[in-house]
């Protein structure tokens, strides 16, 4: 049966710690987090970093339920108020000043930090932040609007299990022998995993990416090995070694070496991390702890003084680093330059492990280890001064944060100037034909060129011009329509570079593709193999194409233009690039906070930018 029976704080304290002693995870989390830092500071350098996500995920999977099974293998049950208070101690605490410094902090950062704030602390604060968002529409993959909780939904995945995991575990462990309850959590694993990949083709990637039913493989991976490596008659922890088939040293050391090229070479936006990259992942993960639990040297080696204490505080680290980064990227305008990127990155690093270090050491470690209770008791004059001067702190956050909540944006700036853009293309076009026909726009000199060069004159039209893009063109569609009257303008937000071709052939068959083709969709990820000879297929041999290089702080940018510049040189007749990227990185001061979407002024560059690179008449 499960019951609810309450142990002694020495007893909590006594129950966790020789799983918290494995040798080797401390470093294994440690390496989990700093590939997720670096890869929301420094995109570019590190653009699978995302994967620590996952590796966190089998972590826990494992580790709870090695100490689920213990509980019932010792005592016939799983204690779930001994579970729960513990994971409560745990997270709760840390969570909940998180929650109250950085929100209001957005009272003094301004900017579009506040946007969604309650709704994203109704999320943190119900374990559904990944639910909630999903609901919300709010997209993973989109950088208009970077939430400042956006990663709590990692956090929320993990809670949800907490709670219903226990119950799973009971069943598992009372009525099947280990070996059979194994293959249960592989066959939940692998159900999760299909559900990702199946979801995952086609749309907004968030839903596959968020939802607990898709993204909890890793977890079941983790339960998987758990149950594996259990004898029912004997302790779970100690019958670990003995269980094994030492696997040795290099085992866990090329599954390392494996998911530090994951790091490098899966990307958030391409199909393959989906349709099994992920679940790979999870899968050297739990070769890592196997051999890390079996190999005493590899145990060692990640037990490092240096890796042991960043894993320690690896939750801390984790809640704190990406809410700094956004507060910290917001308050550095982007007219700083390229140097912004690197003081941005390297400021939420600073600042975030100060952040986690303090909060580790007052208050995760207390809380945790009993030596500041869950109930408060007098203690003494000293003690209570502190807990007054606490409950003061606590109430002036909780106004701050109410007040913060209160002033919270309902629209970033990006959506603003997106929504001002949804407005101009659906309002109609003039259909009186008294009215003048659209004139060709003036043509372009050296001096509106965005590269400083003199641009080729043009009396191409409007009428002439199909545009397909993503949120920057929907952003500046206001002044492209009013530089090019007539032009019919096909923009929407995260629009992945891969629908290209399909795109175009929608439009073809409705009549709508013109004989000027511009086509900005670099924004939110790469082309793919194979696309841009799609697009060429789609619009033949007898119309002009323009290219729109992207500006966007992301790995793929780079890969975009260059595909750009390659496909122009191929097809110098035909094709021809706006370099967009070059005008933006001239002019940031033009853009808006998230450095990406252009305002009014950003988006009249953004018309000229086009209208340089459209082709000379015939």
């Amino acid at each position: 049966m499960i019951t609810v029976a309450e142990p002694s704080s020495a007893a909590a304290r006594a129950d966790a710690s020789g799983l918290r002693r494995l040798p080797g995870l401390d470093g294994l989390r440690a390496i989990a987090v700093m590939v997720v830092m670096a890869f929301h500071f420094f995109p570019r350098a590190l653009p699978g970093g995302f994967i620590g996500v996952d590796i966190f995920f089998v972590i826990s999977g494992f580790l709870i339920t090695t100490l689920l099974v213990r509980d019932v293998t010792r005592q016939g049950t799983v204690r779930l108020r001994r579970f729960w208070t513990r994971r409560a101690r745990r997270l709760l605490p840390a969570l909940f000043v998180l929650l109250l410094v950085c929100s209001s902090a957005t009272l003094l950062v301004g900017k579009d930090t506040g946007l969604s704030l309650g709704r994203q602390l109704l999320g943190a604060l119900t374990f559904s932040s990944n639910w909630v968002a999903i609901g919300a529409g709010s997209s993973y993959f989109a950088h208009d609007a970077p939430e400042l909780f956006r990663n709590l939904w990692s956090l929320a995945v993990e809670e949800q299990f907490y709670v219903v995991w226990p119950f799973v575990v009971w069943l598992l462990a009372r009525f099947l022998r280990p070996r059979a309850s194994a293959l249960v959590c592989a066959g939940m694993a692998a159900l999760s995993a299909v559900l990702m990949a199946l979801l995952s083709q086609g749309g907004d990637l968030t839903r596959v990416y968020f939802g607990t039913d898709t993204h909890s493989f890793g977890l079941m991976i983790g339960a998987c090995l758990a149950f594996a490596l259990i004898h029912r008659r004997r302790d779970p922890v100690t019958s670990l070694r003995a269980e094994l088939r030492r696997p040795g040293l290099w085992t866990g050391a090329a599954a390392l070496v494996l998911l530090g090229l994951a790091c490098l070479l899966l990307g958030e936006a391409d199909a393959v991390t989906y349709r099994g990259g992920l679940v790979a992942v999870s899968v050297l993960t739990a070769v890592v702890i196997w051999s890390v639990i079996a190999s005493p040297r590899l145990g060692r080696l990640l037990d490092v003084a240096p890796l042991r204490a960043i894993g320690r505080r690896s939750y801390g680290l984790y809640l704190w680093h990406w809410p700094v980064f956004v507060l910290i990227a917001a308050a550095v305008p982007p007219s700083a330059g390229p140097s912004r990127v690197v003081v941005v990155g390297l400021g939420a690093a600073v600042a975030s492990v100060g952040a986690a270090w303090l909060s580790y050491a007052a208050i995760e470690r207390p809380f945790l280890t009993g030596v500041l209770p869950m109930r408060w008791r007098p203690a003494g004059e000293r003690r209570a001064w502190r807990v007054a001067v606490g409950l003061a702190a606590a109430s002036v956050l909780a106004i701050t944060t109410a007040a913060a909540v209160a002033a919270a944006p309902h629209a970033s700036q990006a959506e603003q100037a997106i929504q001002r853009g949804r407005d101009v293309l659906a309002t109609p076009a003039p259909t009186d034909p008294s009215a003048p026909a659209p004139t060709s726009p003036a043509p372009t000199s050296a001096a509106s060129s965005p590269s400083g060069t003199p641009a080729a004159t043009t009396s191409i039209v409007g009428t002439d011009v199909t545009a397909v893009g993503d949120s920057v063109m929907l952003a500046s569609a206001p002044e492209l329509a009013a530089a090019l009257p007539g032009i019919l303008i096909d923009a929407e937000v995260s629009r992945q570079p891969r629908t290209a071709p399909q795109l175009l052939a929608d439009l073809d068959a409705a009549g709508d593709l013109r004989r000027v083709v511009v086509l900005a969709l670099g924004t939110n990820g790469y082309w793919g193999a194979g696309t841009l000879d799609g697009v060429m297929q789609v619009i033949g041999p007898d119309r002009k194409l323009v290219l729109v290089t992207a500006y966007a702080p992301r790995e793929w940018t780079e890969s975009v233009n260059g595909g750009d510049a390659q496909l122009a040189a191929a097809h110098p007749d035909q094709v021809s690039v706006a370099d967009w990227a070059a005008a933006a990185a001239a002019r940031p001061d033009l853009l808006g906070p998230d450095g990406i979407h252009p305002g009014d002024e950003g988006g009249a560059l953004y018309a000229r930018t086009i209208l340089a690179a459209l082709p000379p008449s015939p």
